[in-house]
């Protein structure tokens, strides 16, 4: 199955390699997990008048059965996010952990503590 993926681009002009980056990330979620039933992606670049460097946003919304999953890297998470590339990648890295613990979740796997009655 084939997830639909839909790419927004704000103050940035739309780019090739932009979407097959990201479309190569949800490939490989779909490896791991082939339940995705959409993903949203938005990349944002900082306004040319932005004074204190220029870090690229990156939000991605992952819908699962019964959940979304979202991360949004924000200006100023990681100074290393003045590449476009590092940024895409620290996103799909983060929603790669969450996905994690959903199927983790979904298989019992999680711990769950009691705590003790008095």
């Amino acid at each position: 199955m084939e997830t639909p993926v839909t790419i927004a681009f704000q103050n940035l002009d739309r780019s090739e390699w932009i979407e097959q980056d990201v479309r190569g990330y949800v490939a490989k979620l779909e490896e791991f997990y082939d339940r995705i039933t959409s993903c949203h992606v938005v990349v944002e670049a900082p306004h040319r008048h932005h004074k204190h460097g220029n870090l690229y946003r990156v939000r991605v919304v992952l819908s699962v059965p019964h959940r979304e999953l979202v991360v949004d890297r924000d200006r100023g998470d990681q100074a290393e996010h003045v590449d476009l590339h590092v940024a895409i990648r620290d996103a799909f890295k983060a929603l790669r952990r969450q996905l994690e613990d959903y199927v983790r979740e979904l298989r019992g796997d999680v711990k769950t503590h009691v705590v003790p009655l008095p």
